[in-house]
């Protein structure tokens, strides 16, 4: 299997076994409109350094996470972003040290890139359950490189698919190329025999109007498909004339042949299976009936904004939990990640977010709960100072619910609780943390 290799990639690519284990603070609890002490919520929201809050989750979490969304930093040359793991090579710690550069293809720039995202990715996969998916987002700047080194983690075998999302509908005149798309690579844990596919999905209203029931079918509604197939594989038996009960002579168009021989063609026209118009003397059309397809709809690598929307109508809705302020310009929007949770997650399972943001992930698994009475749980991680500020704020309005008038949102209910990164649990000489277990003492 090809690999990727990077300058650093030797000292980062078993950095996740260094990273010491620390105790996560929980601060307070929320639920019910208020702070508390007492309420434990399996939800959480952590402020701290995503590498280290990874490595602090494996003890209780370790292959037990179904679902996990990431949005990394796309390192566009346009946005500035912190890796602070103290790596002790030069090389790195000059690079890591300078602000990401704008212009042209600084190659160091990917090299960061890539020196961030090793460790993390890493941890991640030991979080993920044997049946677990992983979703992340990317755009061209890294795209290829974190296929590469997904393959190298996750392993080839296990990757899913790349899902094109449609981003923005409106053209950005600007540009060279206006980018309309981002991708969401897709990889499972481990697949299995019984295990290829994400989950079907429900049937949209539209295609449940593809359906109806013209001649009081007793197998119930039913949609015609063509009773003809490309004539590739076909067998000499699919090619002949198709003469119906009302004596009315069906050739073949050139290129195509009967989805079945002659003998199986008119048992299923006898037992109504094929449909014929009214009169008897319509082309003849398979009948696709509604209780077939109660599995629902075969996902599709395009997501359009139709769908689970865009950029743009996420900031405006963040415009509106957040009227003063605009704390993001690219926000995801809570249907992308909505369409997510539906392809993979029960109504017990735990969701993780290690670049939280502006608390989108939670946003989902909370409206999922409301939709389906389910028992989602979520865990978001967040490194910068907005992690109580915007993160939970948004969370707690979420819950609450926001906006007014023909804005306002009902909440959603739930709880969570929020903790910040704490101590070391192990001290550098190998002696466990004495604070720690003065701490476990009180408890």
């Amino acid at each position: 299997m090809p690999t990727l290799n990077w300058i650093g990639k030797d000292k980062v690519i078993n950095h996740h076994k260094e990273v010491p284990y620390r105790m996560l603070e929980r601060k307070y609890s929320y639920e019910n409109g208020k702070k508390s002490s007492n309420n434990d919520s399996e939800n959480m929201i952590i402020h701290g350094e995503n590498l280290e809050v990874l490595k602090s989750l494996l003890p209780k979490y370790e292959g037990k996470v179904k679902c996990i969304y990431i949005d990394p930093p796309y390192n566009t040359g346009e946005e500035g972003w912190i890796y602070n793991d103290n790596l002790n090579d030069p090389k790195i710690k000059k690079w890591f040290g300078q602000v990401v550069g704008k212009e042209g293809e600084d190659l160091s720039r990917h090299d960061k890139w890539l020196c961030m995202m090793y460790p993390r990715l890493k941890l991640l996969c030991r979080l993920l359950a044997d049946n677990g998916i992983i979703f992340i987002s990317i755009d061209d700047n890294e795209y290829s490189n974190l296929k590469l080194i997904c393959d190298e983690i996750f392993g080839s075998r296990n990757f899913i698919t790349t899902f094109i999302w449609e981003k923005r509908v409106n053209r950005e005149n600007r540009k060279v190329v206006s980018s309309r798309h981002d991708y969401i690579l897709c990889y499972a844990r481990d697949i299995t025999e019984d295990q290829r596919s994400l989950k079907q999905l429900p049937m949209s209203g539209e295609a449940l109007n593809r359906y109806s029931n013209p001649d009081n079918d007793p197998r119930g509604p039913w949609k015609s498909d063509p009773a003809t197939a490309q004539a590739g594989h076909a067998t000499q038996a699919q090619f002949y004339t198709l003469i119906v009960p009302s004596g009315k002579e069906h050739t073949l168009p050139a290129g195509r042949c009967w989805l079945y021989t002659k003998e199986k063609m008119m048992d299923e026209i006898a037992a109504g299976r094929i449909w014929l118009g009214e009169n008897g003397n319509n082309t003849p059309r398979k009948k696709t009936y509604l209780y077939e397809k109660e599995r629902g709809l075969t996902p599709e690598t395009i997501w359009f904004a139709s769908d689970v929307s865009t950029n743009e109508r996420a900031k405006n809705e963040l415009k509106t939990i957040f009227p003063e302020t605009i704390p993001f310009t690219t926000p995801k929007p809570h249907e992308l990640i909505e369409l997510i949770l539906q392809l993979c997650t029960g109504a017990n399972d735990i969701v993780l977010d290690s670049f939280a943001g502006s608390g989108t992930t939670a946003h989902a698994v909370l409206n999922m709960n409301r939709a389906d009475a389910g028992n989602r749980k979520f865990i978001l991680i967040e490194m910068m100072d907005y992690a109580e500020s915007i993160t939970a704020e948004r969370v707690r309005r979420v819950i609450d619910g926001y906006g007014e008038g023909n804005n306002e949102v009902v909440g959603t209910g739930g709880n969570f609780s929020f903790y910040e990164l704490g101590e070391r649990l192990i001290l550098e000489n190998g002696d466990l943390n004495p604070s720690i277990l003065n701490l476990l003492h009180t408890v």
